[in-house]
């Protein structure tokens, strides 16, 4: 999936430490094959403006304010006391990178591991960032994405002045994700059936399985 840019107008934080401003493989895993589609929208009575994402080819619409060779991202997800969890991030941090080709890719926990948002905002200036995106690994937004990422991303830009930073939307209703639920259903009814592994998200846990 070739990755660009997305449209949000939900309202997101853009912050830097000096102002805020509001604007409205793992191999077990089979691989995906994505429609072609002129793109989705979505309203919502909760929602003050509509979610347009665009897909080409699979892919998001390219638009001109892509991700630059100063820019970090870090990838954030709630963290997990189970060690196993936590390292998942990791593999889909490296899968990304790789896919994407950004120099300056970081995990995060929110919280119960490590490393912190704050760590990994540390080590994405020392790479040589001046701007980090902080994209949240979650389906919807919530308390996390509203209060708690922005917050704990604030306190770590206090320690680097002059960089500046924003937290983007959450994945929310993604017609690509779609096809992600739907394949991961059709792997484990294989993996039942016994024509399939367990995949790396359950692997050794024997919890796939009919009850």
């Amino acid at each position: 999936m070739s990755i660009g840019s997305i449209h949000f107008p939900l309202q997101s934080t853009v912050k830097s430490s000096s102002f805020a401003e509001t604007r409205t493989n793992s191999s077990s895993w089979a691989p995906l094959n994505f429609p072609k589609s002129p793109g989705i929208c979505f309203g919502s009575r909760n929602l003050s403006r509509r979610l347009c994402l665009k897909t080409s080819n699979g892919g998001f619409k390219q638009i001109p304010h892509g991700v630059g060779e100063k820019d970090a991202i870090i990838i954030v997800d709630h963290g997990s006391r189970r060690k196993e969890s936590n390292l998942m991030l990791n593999e889909f941090v490296n899968m990304f990178r790789e896919k994407t080709g950004y120099e300056i890719v970081e995990p995060a926990h929110m919280e119960l591991a490590e490393p912190s948002i704050r760590d990994s905002f540390g080590r994405c200036i020392q790479q040589g960032a001046n701007r980090v995106i902080v994209s949240p690994f979650f389906l919807f937004p919530g308390r996390h994405w509203h209060q708690d990422i922005p917050s704990l991303t604030a306190e770590a830009a206090k320690e680097h002045p002059g960089v500046s930073y924003m937290v983007t939307a959450p994945l929310g209703l993604h017609e690509l994700l779609v096809d992600v639920v739907n394949d991961r259903i059709k792997y484990c009814l294989n993996h039942v059936a016994g024509d399939a592994d367990e995949c790396a998200a359950c692997v050794g846990t024997g919890i796939c399985k009919l009850y």
